[in-house]
């Protein structure tokens, strides 16, 4: 089995979505022996955001590229293949300014590839990336799952269900930490509920690798 391990907060060791990711990673692995794990931190290596010249996959085959397309397309075809590679994919998620993480946005860019990620059919776009387990840390200062009004401000959670859904993966799951910002005792509870996620997330998935084996 193989993970990869996607942060994309700038807060580095301050981190919550960091400390999540590491804390799902830890137990998923010590769940599943024998699981390679691959990291990337976009933080600290994100690809530059879409241009002309970094839109180079997507131009026809045979069309004569630049330099600098095909140096862009080297990183489109590292992430992409990375991505499809992995079993599991872990990632850290923060909320910055009701959406994702602009670095985390470039990523999905690169890897959003008609013929490897997804494919357009004449009954509309069919994902390509199914089978695999997503695993989010999504991470806010604030409350956005308790009433319709934070629900209908928040574009991270609900975009990121989106996108791995447009690439076919059904099994997206979201271990959240809210309310961050709003004093050490609701810091303090949003952390101990989101321990307690992951425990059962890992618990779960851990007897469903039982139960595979076993049949």
């Amino acid at each position: 089995m193989k993970l990869l391990h996607i942060d994309s907060s700038v807060l580095a060791a301050n981190s919550v979505s960091r400390q999540l990711t590491a804390s799902i990673v830890a137990q998923w692995v010590a769940s599943h022996p024998g699981t390679s794990v691959d990291y990337l931190d976009l933080a600290v290596d994100a690809p530059s955001h879409l241009d002309a010249d970094s839109l180079g996959f997507r131009v026809a085959p045979g069309t004569e590229l630049s330099e600098t397309q095909q140096r862009e397309n080297a990183v489109s075809e590292a992430l992409v293949s990375q991505f499809l590679a992995a079993d599991v994919i872990v990632v850290g998620a923060p909320l910055y300014n009701f959406s994702v993480p602009s670095q985390l946005k470039a990523w999905i860019d690169r890897v959003a590839q008609v013929g490897r990620t997804f494919k357009y059919t004449d009954k509309g776009p069919v994902g390509l990336a199914g089978g695999k387990t997503v695993i989010v840390a999504s991470t806010r200062g604030g409350m956005y799952s308790t009433s319709d009004a934070g629900r209908a401000m928040e574009h991270q959670e609900s975009y990121l269900q989106t996108v791995f859904g447009f690439f076919g993966i059904t099994d997206v799951r979201f271990v959240r930490a809210e309310g961050l910002a709003m004093g050490d005792a609701a810091r303090t509870q949003a952390l101990s509920a989101a321990d307690l996620e992951i425990k059962a997330l890992t618990a779960v998935a851990a007897n469903q690798a039982q139960a595979a084996q076993a049949a």
